[in-house]
């Protein structure tokens, strides 16, 4: 079936990589893109004063692959990305990989993330500026509740000070992220003409 295919447009729960057509082939560079993609956005990065989390690129890529994969690609891209800078590959933000760094949790809290704003995109909450809007809000609440007490247990800061300095400095950057993607994604629909 070719991507333009009408019928297609209008099956319910569809995502942007389901345009593409099906193979295994698709699904498995789809999931190692998609965690290339985190990992170079993950060196889009600035450090930030008095936190050791920096701000970066990393999470944007998270909810944009969730997003475009839907729930399954999408966890598998972030778990390929987390297990594979676990091990060594060094493409966290700042070229940094382990899972001892204490912004550690915040890669966890993506691949969570990149499932539920999958899930929500099936449901079609990639198709509008508002819902998409609703998603990358939720997508990064998210990281948070995963990367603020895991910067707490890892640092030894109270919750307080990991709020400070893990959460605190990034909403205007997040804000930004958002409305990018409020425009990207509605945008990528309407221009393969699939507006849910």
């Amino acid at each position: 079936m070719s991507i333009a295919a009408p019928a297609r447009s209008l099956r319910p729960g569809i995502v942007l990589a389901d345009l593409v057509p099906a193979s295994r082939a698709r699904d498995i560079a789809l999931v190692v893109g998609g965690a290339a993609l985190t990992g170079l956005a993950a060196q889009l990065s600035v450090p930030v004063p008095g936190s050791p989390v920096p701000v970066s690129g990393q999470t944007f890529a998270a909810l944009l692959v969730g997003t475009a994969l839907g729930a399954r690609r999408g966890f598998l891209a972030l778990a390929l990305y987390a297990v594979a800078g676990a091990a060594g590959v060094p493409w966290f933000a700042q070229a940094t990989s382990g899972y001892g760094m204490p912004s550690f949790g915040y890669v966890l809290g993506m691949l969570l993330a990149a499932t539920v704003v999958g899930a929500l995109a099936r449901r079609g909450a990639d198709r509008s500026v508002l819902r998409t809007a609703g998603a990358m809000a939720l997508g990064s609440v998210i990281i948070y509740a995963v990367g603020v007490p895991y910067l707490a247990l890892a640092t030894g800061m109270t919750f307080g000070q990991a709020v400070a300095a893990g959460l605190t400095p990034f909403l205007i950057g997040d804000a930004l992220k958002a409305a990018l993607a409020m425009g990207a994604l509605p945008a990528a629909w309407k221009l393969v003409g699939r507006k849910g």
